[in-house]
């Protein structure tokens, strides 16, 4: 990747860390940890891949993004404010009572293809969206962003397998594998490891990648355009509160959102390496 793209694509995903801050901050609730872990991908994605454009979010041959683990909705708003989708200043309404941006996605919001929340049935909904797309004759692809919680439920494996089963090559599904969800580790909660092995097993074409590293994301992308034949599972080893020191890698963070002094801080510290970036 050349570096002034890359370095463009750094800018973007910490404005989006910021965008997440600010509206978790704002709603006095919400899920910063998962979502900041997240932000460089969901850059990537918007930015420098999908065929999307916030001046016709309807066209039909348009790439479909389905955030199956919604609650990381932050994120989400974050990188469709910076992609023009709505103004910023709609981030500081979130969940709150009859705003555009509610606490999980809704596919009432311009920009959100697919309702999602309810762990394990995001990725369905982007199956059946992959297989309308093969039945269609179209070319478009279909993103999906699971958390690697979210895989310990069954729903998941019941998609992977239709998904391997109908060939389902325009099917790219992106774990989250920040190691932590809301009660602890996943490995002492109810662990999905070996995360790679199970997605092989059920057929898929298996890619592992940096989260926060863009020439590790755009070489995943790029072995996964090549795939013929079945469904694209990339596992990204990220850090859950990546970007803000006191959040990374702290499993309370998962659904707590900053107080004023905690808000102040994580702000200062993004502001920082966004003028470092910019410098």
């Amino acid at each position: 990747m050349e570096d002034s793209v890359k370095k463009n694509l750094q800018k973007i995903a910490c404005k989006v860390r910021m965008g997440v801050i600010e509206g978790t901050y704002n709603a006095k609730s919400g899920h910063p940890g998962g979502s900041l872990s997240i932000s460089e991908l969901v850059t990537y994605l918007y930015f420098n891949k999908m065929n999307v454009n916030p001046a016709d979010p309807e066209n039909p041959d348009r790439d479909r993004f389905v955030l199956s683990k919604g609650h990381t909705a932050p994120a989400l708003y974050a990188v469709l404010a910076q992609k023009g989708y709505f103004p910023e200043e709609e981030l500081k309404s979130l969940r709150h009572i009859g705003a555009l941006l509610q606490g999980h996605p809704c596919i009432n919001t311009n920009g959100i293809d697919m309702s999602s929340g309810s762990l394990g049935q995001g990725i369905s909904a982007a199956v059946g969206m992959a297989l309308a797309g093969k039945l269609d004759n179209k070319n478009y692809k279909v993103y999906t962003v699971l958390g690697d919680g979210e895989i310990e439920e069954g729903q998941v494996w019941e998609a992977a397998m239709f998904a391997s089963h109908y060939k389902l090559d325009n099917l790219i599904a992106i774990v989250d594998n920040n190691g932590l969800q809301i009660d602890g580790k996943i490995t002492e909660v109810c662990s999905p490891e070996p995360i790679t092995d199970k997605f092989e097993a059920f057929g898929w074409h298996v890619i592992t990648m940096d989260a926060h590293d863009f020439d590790s994301i755009d070489s995943a992308f790029e072995e996964a355009g090549k795939v013929s034949g079945k469904p694209v599972a990339i596992i990204q080893k990220s850090v859950k509160g990546k970007g803000v020191s006191f959040m990374e890698n702290q499993v309370g963070w998962h659904g707590t959102a900053p107080n004023k002094e905690q808000y102040e801080q994580a702000m200062a510290e993004l502001i920082a390496q966004l003028k470092e970036l910019e410098g």
